[in-house]
């Protein structure tokens, strides 16, 4: 497969992947913005949706405040940020077009479909109604693109590149989420429980489709090191980091063949310290300390893939 192909069906899944992700922070930062809590501000309470997508210094070029209106329609309307998921659409679907013979045709009429549809938001007030809806409507979309690929494309380059991409993406953000959030909800001893303890975290769970795994596998009061750990080294929660690997690894196997490439050692490396990691080391270690250094090395693999596989003159 060329190399220029190959480079824009993986960017067109990363954003696909990178607008879904950045629909479900939205959700969840609305929706523990409904929990009356008069102890956190409403610049506390948003401003982490900017630190999980790595968008605190742009917005503050921008912005004065860190508002509800002002982080809502700079992360999901906004022309100017590259990250928002009006941007990272309109990427996906021109990545899709530019190879639209080495898909099918239900997977490119899909992804334009769902580019016309956005229009239907497009000057909308999303912070006074119509945010929930929005944000189901981009995940709903993003699980209908997926469909769409498992039940039509071959089982080639093609897939294992679209594959890849999301994968890679999905890390990327659940590390970032669960970074941000682990630490800004961390309750102090006599708090472990309470109401808004218990609906801070389930939503949380929500945000990346684990409140009924959870429930199912712990059977017992939400606990933050037990959602650390669902998230970490779960292989059988889907949007986990360890899942994750064990979805790019064997693709990079595939791709590689016999050559001995560094992103091939790379998801090897991560794959087993999450294969064979326990909880307790990594909380001995730092969890802000193993996740920073996950998502350091996980942007590092991505580099490399970028490299052994894909067009240098790629953007991000």
């Amino acid at each position: 497969m060329l190399s220029r192909t190959a480079d824009h069906l993986y960017w067109m899944a990363r954003y696909i992947e990178r607008a879904e992700n950045m629909a479900r922070v939205l959700d969840v930062t609305y929706n523990m913005s409904l929990v009356p809590n008069a102890a956190v501000s409403e610049a506390a309470l948003w401003l982490p949706a900017l630190e999980i997508s790595g968008n605190v210094e742009a917005y503050d070029h921008e912005h004065d405040d860190y508002s509800a209106a002002g982080v809502i329609h700079y992360l999901a309307m906004d022309i100017d940020n590259p990250s928002s998921i009006y941007n990272t659409l309109r990427s996906a679907r021109e990545n899709a077009r530019a190879v639209r013979v080495a898909m099918t045709s239900e997977t490119w009429e899909n992804i334009n479909a769902l580019w016309l549809e956005f229009s239907q938001f497009i000057g909308q007030d999303l912070a006074k109604h119509g945010l929930t809806e929005f944000c189901d409507w981009v995940k709903a979309r993003s699980h209908l693109f997926r469909g769409v690929c498992f039940g039509t494309m071959l089982r080639d380059d093609a897939f294992s590149f679209v594959r890849l991409g999301t994968f890679i993406e999905r890390a990327d953000n659940t590390a970032r989420l669960l970074d941000v959030k682990y630490h800004l909800l961390l309750p102090s001893q006599e708090e472990v429980g309470g109401a808004v303890d218990y609906y801070e975290w389930s939503a949380v769970l929500r945000s990346v489709s684990a409140f009924q795994a959870y429930q199912k596998i712990f059977s017992d009061t939400i606990a933050p090191w037990r959602v650390a750990e669902l998230l970490v080294l779960r292989r059988d929660m889907p949007r986990s980091l360890h899942a994750c690997l064990d979805e790019v690894t064997p693709i990079l196997e595939q791709l590689s063949g016999l050559r001995q490439i560094e992103c091939k050692r790379l998801a090897g490396e991560l794959h087993a310290k999450l294969r064979f990691g326990k909880m307790q080391d990594i909380f001995q270690q730092g969890l802000h300390e193993f996740l920073s250094d996950f998502i350091d090395a996980n942007n590092y693999l991505g580099a490399e893939i970028q490299r052994a596989f894909l067009s240098v003159t790629a953007s991000q």
